[in-house]
């Protein structure tokens, strides 16, 4: 049986999340698949609930589970709490915790959706890139303060921390087109040189891939002007963090991409984008980055690839007759709420 910890979290969360499972209910009654779901409090309905964000109860649940879905977290009803008590305190704890050091998101482009982005058709077709995040090191993770008037937040990172989502990385490009761009700041940051020199050491044992250096603020250029260039892209936690994000325009809206993060036993899957408390409860969320998420779970902790695949074909077919949900309906597009685009993948399942 595959346990699954199941966090909606925060704003539109249980909506997604709730998608997401009326498509997993869907194959496993299809394909025989014998899963269990156990709900727990996350971020700010943790805090609510418990006083934390990541409560001692919650952590009970996820240590029984084989993999962790959840939705968002956040939201402006919790911008006053301490700052080591805010909902997205939880995510950095969670990951640390469980050794989740890697955050994989896929950035494709659909068709379908190209009046829903700034580029020309021709600039993004065949777009199919991922992003490796590194998770639990960087400034997110330093001695951060603040002195009198100044504040700091300290960038460290040790040559293990590198190596590893390095050669994850790698693994990756020998499976796809055998290339990789890392993403640095080496002409200014010690941490960057120390990271560019492990991207080469590893690249030594991977004669097969093309790697290519790029500092992050022409990275970010680049995934404007030719983002067919990209592959497999890999980079420290604050550059990925801002960088997937940018990427998302590929794909028309935050609502289109999924992530994993994973190096741990316990791996936990969740959508790209945030809570967006102003349309919860609307029945307007796109769940479509939870559905992702949960094909990615799938295939990445339950080696269930052809069931993965047809969740994301089933996806792309709802799209390709014309149904969007308000973030990337079109001219032409038959917008739904959220309730029917996910009844239209389960139909199409």
């Amino acid at each position: 049986m595959y346990k699954i910890a199941v966090l909606p979290g925060d704003g539109i969360g249980k909506e997604i999340v709730d998608s997401a499972l009326k498509v997993l209910y869907k194959v496993s009654e299809k394909y025989k698949l014998d899963m269990s779901f156990e709900e727990a409090y996350f971020g700010g309905a943790g805090i609510d609930k418990y006083g934390k964000p990541f409560p001692d109860e919650t952590w009970e649940i996820v240590q029984r589970s084989d993999a962790i879905l959840l939705g968002s977290v956040g939201g402006p009803k919790w911008d006053k709490v301490e700052r080591t008590l805010r909902p997205e305190t939880g995510l950095l704890e969670i990951r640390k915790r469980l050794g989740l050091y890697c955050n994989v998101r896929p950035v494709k482009y659909f068709p379908v959706l190209a009046d829903m982005v700034a580029w020309k058709p021709e600039y993004l077709e065949g777009v199919d890139l991922i992003i490796l995040r590194e998770l639990t090191g960087g400034a997110y993770f330093g001695k951060k303060g603040r002195e009198g008037d100044e504040a700091f937040d300290t960038i460290s990172y040790s040559k293990e921390e590198i190596k590893r989502i390095v050669v994850e990385a790698f693994e990756m490009a020998m499976k796809r087109k055998k290339l990789i761009h890392s993403i640095d700041k080496a002409n200014v940051l010690e941490t960057s040189r120390l990271w560019r020199e492990v991207v080469e050491e590893v690249a030594f044992n991977y004669p097969e891939v093309k790697v290519e250096h790029l500092y992050v603020d022409n990275a970010s250029i680049q995934l404007i002007i030719n983002p067919k260039q990209f592959d497999v892209i890999v980079t420290e936690n604050m550059f990925g963090d801002i960088l997937s994000d940018e990427a998302a325009s590929i794909a028309g809206s935050l609502g289109m991409l999924p992530s994993a993060s994973l190096g741990g036993k316990i791996n936990l899957y969740e959508p790209a984008h945030g809570s967006a408390p102003d349309i919860a409860g609307q029945d307007k969320a796109n769940p479509i980055a939870t559905i992702l998420s949960a094909a990615m779970m799938l295939r990445s902790s339950f080696n269930e690839d052809d069931i993965a695949t047809k969740i994301e074909q089933a996806v792309e077919n709802v799209l390709a007759k014309g149904y969007a949900t308000g973030d990337i309906a079109g001219k032409d597009s038959i917008k739904v709420g959220t309730e029917e685009f996910t009844k239209l993948v389960c139909e199409e399942i």
